[in-house]
Protein backbone atom coordinates (compact mmCIF):
# COMPACT_ATOMS: atom_id res chain seq x y z
CA UNK A 1 0.00 0.00 0.00
CA UNK A 2 2.35 2.84 -1.45
CA UNK A 3 1.60 6.53 0.23
CA UNK A 4 0.71 8.76 -2.41
CA UNK A 5 3.08 11.44 -1.06
CA UNK A 6 5.71 8.80 -0.62
CA UNK A 7 8.44 7.61 -2.76
CA UNK A 8 6.11 4.74 -4.69
CA UNK A 9 3.23 6.77 -5.98
CA UNK A 10 3.46 10.37 -7.50
CA UNK A 11 0.52 12.50 -6.65
CA UNK A 12 -1.06 12.87 -10.98
CA UNK A 13 -0.85 16.49 -12.40
CA UNK A 14 -4.43 18.25 -12.07
CA UNK A 15 -6.46 17.34 -14.83
CA UNK A 16 -4.82 14.03 -16.21
CA UNK A 17 -6.59 11.08 -15.94
CA UNK A 18 -4.06 8.11 -14.78
CA UNK A 19 -4.86 4.82 -15.61
CA UNK A 20 -4.15 3.98 -12.09
CA UNK A 21 -6.47 6.53 -10.08
CA UNK A 22 -8.65 4.07 -8.07
CA UNK A 23 -4.80 3.05 -6.53
CA UNK A 24 -4.11 6.28 -6.27
CA UNK A 25 -6.79 7.29 -4.12
CA UNK A 26 -6.82 4.56 -2.20
CA UNK A 27 -3.40 5.01 -1.31
CA UNK A 28 -4.02 8.95 -0.59
CA UNK A 29 -6.74 7.88 1.81
CA UNK A 30 -4.46 5.22 3.46
CA UNK A 31 -1.36 7.59 4.32
CA UNK A 32 -4.47 10.24 5.74
CA UNK A 33 -6.06 8.31 7.38
CA UNK A 34 -2.97 6.83 9.42
CA UNK A 35 -1.52 10.12 10.05
CA UNK A 36 -4.41 12.01 11.13
CA UNK A 37 -7.27 9.41 12.23
CA UNK A 38 -10.39 8.86 10.22
CA UNK A 39 -12.59 10.93 11.42
CA UNK A 40 -10.22 14.08 11.18
CA UNK A 41 -9.88 13.62 7.39
CA UNK A 42 -12.87 14.66 4.40
CA UNK A 43 -13.52 13.33 1.03
CA UNK A 44 -11.94 16.79 -0.11
CA UNK A 45 -9.22 16.44 1.08
CA UNK A 46 -8.32 12.99 -0.10
CA UNK A 47 -9.54 14.15 -3.44
CA UNK A 48 -7.31 17.00 -3.35
CA UNK A 49 -4.37 14.41 -2.59
CA UNK A 50 -4.79 13.20 -6.08
CA UNK A 51 -5.28 16.19 -8.06
CA UNK A 52 -8.99 15.80 -8.77
CA UNK A 53 -12.54 16.86 -7.73
CA UNK A 54 -14.75 15.49 -5.18
CA UNK A 55 -17.15 14.10 -7.97
CA UNK A 56 -14.40 12.50 -9.44
CA UNK A 57 -13.43 10.95 -6.34
CA UNK A 58 -17.35 9.40 -5.48
CA UNK A 59 -17.59 7.72 -9.29
CA UNK A 60 -15.05 5.29 -7.30
CA UNK A 61 -16.18 5.39 -3.77
CA UNK A 62 -20.35 5.85 -3.19
CA UNK A 63 -18.75 7.65 0.49
CA UNK A 64 -15.65 8.14 3.09
CA UNK A 65 -16.91 4.54 4.92
CA UNK A 66 -16.90 2.90 1.60
CA UNK A 67 -13.45 4.24 1.03
CA UNK A 68 -12.42 3.52 5.00
CA UNK A 69 -13.43 -0.61 4.48
CA UNK A 70 -11.12 -0.49 1.15
CA UNK A 71 -8.02 1.00 2.93
CA UNK A 72 -8.82 -1.52 5.64
CA UNK A 73 -9.11 -4.73 3.51
CA UNK A 74 -5.72 -3.76 1.51
CA UNK A 75 -4.04 -3.10 4.89
CA UNK A 76 -4.75 -6.97 5.94
CA UNK A 77 -4.41 -8.07 2.50
CA UNK A 78 -0.79 -6.83 3.00
CA UNK A 79 0.12 -8.83 5.81
CA UNK A 80 -2.02 -12.10 4.29
CA UNK A 81 0.19 -11.55 1.16
CA UNK A 82 3.76 -11.00 2.88
CA UNK A 83 3.25 -14.51 5.02
CA UNK A 84 2.23 -16.15 1.60
CA UNK A 85 5.55 -15.53 0.27
CA UNK A 86 7.42 -16.01 2.96
CA UNK A 87 8.16 -19.28 2.68
CA UNK A 88 8.09 -22.02 5.60
CA UNK A 89 10.61 -21.40 8.19
CA UNK A 90 10.32 -19.52 10.90
CA UNK A 91 13.87 -17.01 9.93
CA UNK A 92 12.04 -16.53 6.56
CA UNK A 93 8.61 -15.33 7.82
CA UNK A 94 9.96 -13.17 10.14
CA UNK A 95 12.33 -11.28 7.85
CA UNK A 96 9.72 -11.07 5.35
CA UNK A 97 7.03 -10.00 7.47
CA UNK A 98 9.58 -7.34 9.45
CA UNK A 99 10.18 -5.91 5.15
CA UNK A 100 6.92 -5.52 4.81
CA UNK A 101 5.38 -3.91 7.94
CA UNK A 102 8.36 -1.46 7.53
CA UNK A 103 7.24 -0.44 3.55
CA UNK A 104 3.58 -0.28 5.23
CA UNK A 105 3.91 1.36 8.65
CA UNK A 106 -0.18 2.09 8.30
CA UNK A 107 -1.55 -1.70 8.56
CA UNK A 108 -1.84 -1.52 12.42
CA UNK A 109 -3.24 1.48 12.72
CA UNK A 110 -5.57 1.42 10.28
CA UNK A 111 -6.83 -2.15 11.24
CA UNK A 112 -6.23 -1.58 14.87
CA UNK A 113 -7.85 2.09 15.45
CA UNK A 114 -9.60 3.39 12.13
CA UNK A 115 -11.62 -0.23 11.73
CA UNK A 116 -13.54 0.63 14.88
CA UNK A 117 -15.77 3.43 12.37
CA UNK A 118 -16.82 0.33 10.04
CA UNK A 119 -20.17 -1.03 10.48
CA UNK A 120 -20.82 -4.47 12.38
CA UNK A 121 -20.98 -6.24 9.58
CA UNK A 122 -17.73 -5.26 8.01
CA UNK A 123 -16.13 -5.51 11.01
CA UNK A 124 -17.12 -8.85 11.16
CA UNK A 125 -16.07 -9.30 8.03
CA UNK A 126 -12.37 -8.15 9.04
CA UNK A 127 -11.89 -9.90 11.76
CA UNK A 128 -12.61 -13.31 9.99
CA UNK A 129 -9.59 -12.02 7.57
CA UNK A 130 -7.51 -11.43 10.78
CA UNK A 131 -8.44 -14.70 11.93
CA UNK A 132 -7.18 -16.52 8.43
CA UNK A 133 -3.91 -14.40 8.98
CA UNK A 134 -3.30 -15.59 12.55
CA UNK A 135 -3.80 -19.20 11.52
CA UNK A 136 -1.38 -18.63 8.58
CA UNK A 137 1.09 -17.89 11.15
CA UNK A 138 0.17 -20.52 13.60
CA UNK A 139 0.49 -23.10 10.65
CA UNK A 140 4.22 -21.58 10.13
CA UNK A 141 4.83 -22.06 13.64
CA UNK A 142 3.48 -25.72 14.08
CA UNK A 143 5.43 -27.09 11.62
CA UNK A 144 9.10 -25.49 13.30
CA UNK A 145 7.70 -26.70 16.89
CA UNK A 146 5.69 -29.27 17.01
CA UNK A 147 5.87 -29.55 20.30
CA UNK A 148 3.77 -26.65 20.90
CA UNK A 149 -0.22 -27.38 21.48
CA UNK A 150 -2.59 -25.28 19.68
CA UNK A 151 -3.03 -22.33 22.22
CA UNK A 152 0.36 -21.72 22.55
CA UNK A 153 0.58 -21.81 19.08
CA UNK A 154 -2.36 -19.14 18.38
CA UNK A 155 -1.24 -17.14 21.44
CA UNK A 156 2.64 -17.21 19.61
CA UNK A 157 1.30 -16.27 16.23
CA UNK A 158 -0.91 -13.08 17.31
CA UNK A 159 1.97 -12.25 19.47
CA UNK A 160 3.87 -11.97 16.67
CA UNK A 161 2.34 -10.42 14.20
CA UNK A 162 1.40 -7.85 16.88
CA UNK A 163 5.03 -7.12 17.43
CA UNK A 164 4.92 -6.73 13.46
CA UNK A 165 3.03 -4.30 13.27
CA UNK A 166 4.07 -1.98 16.76
CA UNK A 167 5.87 -0.13 14.15
CA UNK A 168 2.74 1.52 13.08
CA UNK A 169 2.35 2.83 16.50
CA UNK A 170 5.70 5.15 16.54
CA UNK A 171 7.66 7.25 14.07
CA UNK A 172 10.73 5.86 15.16
CA UNK A 173 13.32 5.33 12.16
CA UNK A 174 16.65 3.33 11.65
CA UNK A 175 18.82 3.46 8.42
CA UNK A 176 18.32 -0.02 6.16
CA UNK A 177 19.17 -2.80 6.49
CA UNK A 178 19.35 -2.36 10.74
CA UNK A 179 15.60 -1.67 10.93
CA UNK A 180 14.77 -4.92 9.29
CA UNK A 181 16.96 -6.97 10.74
CA UNK A 182 15.82 -5.55 14.89
CA UNK A 183 12.49 -6.18 14.01
CA UNK A 184 13.24 -9.24 12.60
CA UNK A 185 15.07 -10.47 15.77
CA UNK A 186 12.17 -9.23 17.54
CA UNK A 187 9.98 -11.40 15.83
CA UNK A 188 12.03 -14.34 16.03
CA UNK A 189 12.49 -14.11 19.65
CA UNK A 190 8.65 -14.15 19.46
CA UNK A 191 8.64 -17.37 17.21
CA UNK A 192 11.04 -18.94 19.73
CA UNK A 193 9.68 -17.83 22.90
CA UNK A 194 9.28 -20.93 26.03
CA UNK A 195 5.56 -20.87 27.25
CA UNK A 196 3.99 -22.87 29.85
CA UNK A 197 0.90 -24.98 29.30
CA UNK A 198 -2.02 -22.11 29.14
CA UNK A 199 -5.02 -24.59 29.29
CA UNK A 200 -7.85 -24.19 27.68
CA UNK A 201 -9.69 -20.82 25.52
CA UNK A 202 -12.66 -20.92 28.48
CA UNK A 203 -13.42 -18.00 30.46
CA UNK A 204 -12.23 -18.70 34.06
CA UNK A 205 -14.54 -18.07 37.13
CA UNK A 206 -13.98 -14.53 38.02
CA UNK A 207 -16.41 -13.23 40.76
CA UNK A 208 -18.58 -10.11 39.19
CA UNK A 209 -16.73 -7.09 40.25
CA UNK A 210 -18.03 -4.49 42.50
CA UNK A 211 -18.65 -0.80 41.08
CA UNK A 212 -18.03 2.34 42.57
CA UNK A 213 -21.43 4.47 43.81
CA UNK A 214 -19.92 7.51 42.83
CA UNK A 215 -21.75 8.83 39.60
CA UNK A 216 -18.55 10.08 38.38
CA UNK A 217 -16.85 7.27 38.43
CA UNK A 218 -19.71 5.32 36.96
CA UNK A 219 -19.48 8.28 34.05
CA UNK A 220 -15.64 7.94 33.78
CA UNK A 221 -15.74 3.76 33.57
CA UNK A 222 -18.80 3.62 30.69
CA UNK A 223 -16.93 6.70 28.76
CA UNK A 224 -13.71 4.63 28.47
CA UNK A 225 -15.27 1.48 27.19
CA UNK A 226 -16.49 3.41 24.64
CA UNK A 227 -13.80 5.66 23.49
CA UNK A 228 -11.78 2.05 23.07
CA UNK A 229 -14.41 0.64 21.19
CA UNK A 230 -15.80 3.16 18.97
CA UNK A 231 -12.95 6.15 19.22
CA UNK A 232 -14.08 9.10 20.64
CA UNK A 233 -15.59 11.12 18.20
CA UNK A 234 -17.81 8.41 17.48
CA UNK A 235 -19.41 8.54 20.95
CA UNK A 236 -21.62 11.35 21.76
CA UNK A 237 -22.84 12.28 25.74
CA UNK A 238 -25.85 10.71 25.18
CA UNK A 239 -24.01 7.47 24.75
CA UNK A 240 -22.65 7.60 27.57
CA UNK A 241 -25.18 9.24 29.73
CA UNK A 242 -27.51 6.25 28.32
CA UNK A 243 -24.39 3.82 29.59
CA UNK A 244 -24.63 4.85 32.78
CA UNK A 245 -28.67 4.99 33.21
CA UNK A 246 -29.19 8.20 32.94
CA UNK A 247 -30.03 11.45 31.01
CA UNK A 248 -26.60 12.91 28.27
CA UNK A 249 -27.83 16.35 29.83
CA UNK A 250 -26.99 15.07 33.80
CA UNK A 251 -23.20 14.07 32.32
CA UNK A 252 -22.67 17.86 32.40
CA UNK A 253 -23.34 17.97 35.84
CA UNK A 254 -20.15 15.42 36.77
CA UNK A 255 -17.58 16.56 33.63
CA UNK A 256 -17.82 20.38 31.75
CA UNK A 257 -17.69 18.20 28.33
CA UNK A 258 -17.21 15.17 26.66
CA UNK A 259 -13.27 16.28 26.14
CA UNK A 260 -13.02 16.57 29.90
CA UNK A 261 -14.20 13.16 30.89
CA UNK A 262 -11.29 11.71 28.43
CA UNK A 263 -8.74 13.75 29.46
CA UNK A 264 -9.84 12.32 33.39
CA UNK A 265 -9.10 8.71 31.67
CA UNK A 266 -5.81 9.28 30.28
CA UNK A 267 -3.89 11.47 33.20
CA UNK A 268 -5.36 8.71 35.25
CA UNK A 269 -4.02 6.14 33.17
CA UNK A 270 -0.82 7.40 33.20
CA UNK A 271 -0.50 8.08 36.52
CA UNK A 272 -1.23 4.55 37.34
CA UNK A 273 1.59 3.55 35.42
CA UNK A 274 3.88 5.79 36.50
CA UNK A 275 2.43 4.99 40.09
CA UNK A 276 3.33 1.70 39.62
CA UNK A 277 6.51 1.90 37.75
CA UNK A 278 8.05 4.24 41.35
CA UNK A 279 6.65 1.13 43.00
CA UNK A 280 8.98 -1.37 41.32
CA UNK A 281 11.64 1.01 41.17
CA UNK A 282 11.77 0.69 44.84
CA UNK A 283 11.70 -2.78 45.14
CA UNK A 284 14.71 -3.38 42.87
CA UNK A 285 17.92 -4.26 43.10
CA UNK A 286 19.48 -3.99 39.81
CA UNK A 287 18.71 -2.66 35.88
CA UNK A 288 17.47 -6.45 34.86
CA UNK A 289 14.95 -6.99 38.08
CA UNK A 290 14.10 -3.23 37.96
CA UNK A 291 13.04 -3.84 33.96
CA UNK A 292 11.55 -7.15 35.01
CA UNK A 293 9.29 -5.71 37.83
CA UNK A 294 8.50 -3.44 35.57
CA UNK A 295 7.34 -5.01 32.99
CA UNK A 296 5.26 -7.40 35.42
CA UNK A 297 3.40 -4.32 36.37
CA UNK A 298 2.79 -3.19 32.98
CA UNK A 299 1.02 -6.74 31.98
CA UNK A 300 -1.22 -6.62 35.31
CA UNK A 301 -2.37 -2.71 34.58
CA UNK A 302 -3.11 -3.60 31.19
CA UNK A 303 -4.91 -6.97 31.42
CA UNK A 304 -7.06 -5.12 34.64
CA UNK A 305 -7.71 -2.32 32.52
CA UNK A 306 -7.68 -3.15 28.98
CA UNK A 307 -10.38 -0.34 27.78
CA UNK A 308 -8.11 2.37 29.20
CA UNK A 309 -5.04 0.95 27.68
CA UNK A 310 -6.63 1.56 24.18
CA UNK A 311 -7.88 4.68 25.28
CA UNK A 312 -4.62 5.98 25.97
CA UNK A 313 -2.90 4.32 22.83
CA UNK A 314 -5.71 5.47 20.50
CA UNK A 315 -7.43 8.62 21.78
CA UNK A 316 -4.90 11.09 22.85
CA UNK A 317 -5.11 13.02 20.23
CA UNK A 318 -8.59 14.26 20.92
CA UNK A 319 -7.49 16.32 23.75
CA UNK A 320 -7.16 20.27 23.04
CA UNK A 321 -3.55 20.97 22.27
CA UNK A 322 -2.40 21.71 26.63
CA UNK A 323 -3.37 18.28 26.83
CA UNK A 324 -2.23 16.78 23.99
CA UNK A 325 1.21 17.84 24.96
CA UNK A 326 1.03 17.10 28.50
CA UNK A 327 -0.29 13.64 28.16
CA UNK A 328 1.99 12.49 25.27
CA UNK A 329 5.29 14.34 27.63
CA UNK A 330 3.97 11.59 29.91
CA UNK A 331 4.35 8.64 27.95
CA UNK A 332 7.51 9.64 26.29
CA UNK A 333 8.39 10.06 29.90
CA UNK A 334 7.11 6.55 30.94
CA UNK A 335 8.75 4.74 27.87
CA UNK A 336 12.52 6.75 28.66
CA UNK A 337 12.88 4.51 31.60
CA UNK A 338 12.03 1.56 30.20
CA UNK A 339 14.82 2.24 27.83
CA UNK A 340 16.92 3.58 29.85
CA UNK A 341 17.40 0.52 31.71
CA UNK A 342 17.08 -1.47 29.09
CA UNK A 343 20.06 0.08 27.80
CA UNK A 344 21.66 -0.44 31.11
CA UNK A 345 21.28 -4.29 30.54
CA UNK A 346 22.39 -3.97 26.95
CA UNK A 347 24.73 -1.13 27.07
CA UNK A 348 26.19 -2.39 23.12
CA UNK A 349 22.09 -1.58 22.36
CA UNK A 350 21.57 2.29 21.14
CA UNK A 351 18.84 4.27 22.32
CA UNK A 352 16.36 4.08 19.73
CA UNK A 353 16.89 0.55 18.68
CA UNK A 354 16.12 -0.05 22.38
CA UNK A 355 13.00 2.05 22.28
CA UNK A 356 11.94 0.14 19.23
CA UNK A 357 12.01 -3.09 21.05
CA UNK A 358 9.99 -1.41 24.45
CA UNK A 359 7.71 -0.32 22.02
CA UNK A 360 7.36 -3.87 20.55
CA UNK A 361 6.88 -4.77 23.64
CA UNK A 362 3.87 -2.59 24.89
CA UNK A 363 1.85 -3.23 21.37
CA UNK A 364 2.03 -6.60 22.11
CA UNK A 365 0.20 -7.33 25.46
CA UNK A 366 -1.94 -4.44 24.71
CA UNK A 367 -3.31 -6.34 21.64
CA UNK A 368 -3.19 -9.22 23.56
CA UNK A 369 -5.78 -7.88 25.96
CA UNK A 370 -7.71 -6.39 23.47
CA UNK A 371 -8.15 -9.45 21.99
CA UNK A 372 -11.07 -11.65 23.77
CA UNK A 373 -9.86 -15.40 23.64
CA UNK A 374 -6.34 -14.60 24.31
CA UNK A 375 -7.48 -12.26 27.33
CA UNK A 376 -9.58 -15.14 28.81
CA UNK A 377 -6.36 -17.66 28.81
CA UNK A 378 -4.89 -18.64 32.57
CA UNK A 379 -2.16 -16.17 34.06
CA UNK A 380 -2.23 -14.89 30.82
CA UNK A 381 -0.58 -11.38 31.95
CA UNK A 382 2.50 -13.37 33.17
CA UNK A 383 2.90 -15.40 30.23
CA UNK A 384 2.69 -12.18 27.75
CA UNK A 385 5.49 -10.24 30.32
CA UNK A 386 7.36 -13.82 30.07
CA UNK A 387 7.74 -13.20 25.65
CA UNK A 388 8.16 -9.85 26.77
CA UNK A 389 11.29 -10.33 28.77
CA UNK A 390 12.59 -12.75 25.55
CA UNK A 391 11.95 -9.65 23.30
CA UNK A 392 13.86 -7.08 25.65
CA UNK A 393 16.93 -9.70 26.33
CA UNK A 394 16.47 -9.95 29.85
Amino acid sequence: MAMVNGPDVVRPARGTRPANRRELIVAAASDLFYRKGYANVGMGEVAEAVAIGPSALYRHFRGKQGLLATVVAEALQTLDDALAASGQRPEQVAATLATSVLAHRGVGVLWRRESRHLVDDERAAFRAQARRIGARMAEVIARARPELDPVQRDLLAWSALSVANSVSFHSLSLPEPEFAALLTDAIRRVLDAQLPELGTHEEPDRATPLAARSRREAILTEATKLFAAQGFTGVSVEDIGAGVGIAGPSVYNHFPGKADILAAAIFRGDEWLRMDMHRALAKATEPRDALARILNSYGEFVFENPHLMQTLVSETQHLPEAGRVRARAAQRAYIAEWVHLLCKIHPEWEPVAARVRVQAVQSMINDTALTPHLRALPEIDAVCAAIGAQILGI
